[in-house]
């Protein structure tokens, strides 16, 4: 069995792949289902790699509701605190900071909780990080 994809359903497709691009996911290929009225867009850290789904339903008005029971999707990175520098220079919030220079949580425009774990060892704690309270939920 091989690992594919993860799917998630996002209202603004341009916004989500802004967000997905700032963390570092590129696009490895859209198709365009006019039939159906929807478009996928999947995303990689590299061609190959396992990938992110993101389905656009053209005809979605409301917010989809937020399902605690998904979870999160999980990268590893090489400094959780330059990626997290990276993306809150981006407007993103850092809703749980790295305090412990190990894990830190984002969410992406759609709410889907993102999961940041450091590469090998836990980093040293650092400012502004180690002091800083987590924002909304995660």
């Amino acid at each position: 069995m091989k690992y594919l994809h993860t799917m998630i359903r996002v209202r603004d497709l341009d916004r989500a792949v802004a967000f997905f691009g700032v963390l570092g996911l590129v696009e490895v290929r859209r198709r365009d289902a006019p039939t159906g009225r929807f478009t996928l867009v999947f995303l990689a850290t590299e061609p190959g790699a396992p990938e992110i789904e993101l389905t656009h339903n053209w005809d979605q008005a409301e917010p989809y509701t937020e399902g605690r029971n998904f979870g999160h999707l999980a990268y590893e990175v090489d400094d959780v605190y330059d990626a997290c520098a990276r993306l809150a220079a981006a407007g993103v919030t850092i809703a749980r900071p790295p305090r412990d220079g190990r894990m830190a949580f984002v969410r992406s425009p759609d709410n889907i909780s993102i999961e940041l774990l450091q590469r090998g060892d836990a980093l040293a704690p650092a400012e502004p990080w180690a002091s800083m309270p987590n924002t909304g939920t995660w």
